[in-house]
């Protein structure tokens, strides 16, 4: 997809993606959800330097086989200084960012824009903010704003998420209150 575009996935009940991290990666540490609350922001977690061999496993796995994510001439040819990231795999890092943070099991919506490319040595650092939380049946309906920047400064992808997160349950990852 294109900078700009948007695209939302809506998950069932239950339904989990799971991603394959690095060795060394670290995992959310439990935390009781009345630690989560409206301003709490999740530790920035980074992603990179993203790589050529990255964008090629990608697109065999996604089946995104447009050679401008892998072929250096072509990209040239059409313009751009060399390969790109593709937006879902952009999008893909702050899913896991968000599922790390507040549970795969607890996902309900998740929708992101593209606003800028990523290219190869690109690091993404992704941070997310808890925007509000509605109680919902037996559970809290808890929104955050989900944000992946590029070691320039630019924002690669804004997102947002819905978490259904039962009120006697802990989620996934820590938080600390934003300071504005």
């Amino acid at each position: 997809m294109s900078p700009g575009e948007e695209h939302g996935t809506q998950m069932s009940p239950g339904e989990e993606h799971g991603t394959q991290m690095s060795p060394g990666e670290e995992h959310g540490t439990q935390t009781a959800p009345a630690e989560v609350q409206p301003g709490v922001e999740a530790p920035a977690r980074e992603f990179g330097p993203l790589t050529r061999q990255m964008f090629v496993r990608y697109a065999g796995a996604s089946g995104d086989l447009n050679p401008m994510h892998y072929d250096d001439e072509l990209a040239r040819s059409a313009g751009y200084p060399t390969v790109f990231g593709q937006g879902m795999l952009t999008a893909s890092l702050l899913a896991t960012f968000a599922t790390d943070w507040l549970g795969a099991d607890t996902i309900r919506r998740f929708a992101v824009r593209f606003r800028e490319q990523v290219w190869p040595n690109d690091v993404l650092t992704c941070s997310g903010t808890v925007s509000s939380i509605v109680p919902d049946g037996e559970g809290d309906r808890v929104t955050v704003d989900l944000a992946a920047t590029r070691s320039t400064g630019g924002i690669a992808v804004t997102g947002s998420a819905d978490f259904l997160i039962p009120r006697n349950a802990a989620v996934c990852g820590a938080g600390r209150p934003s300071r504005q």
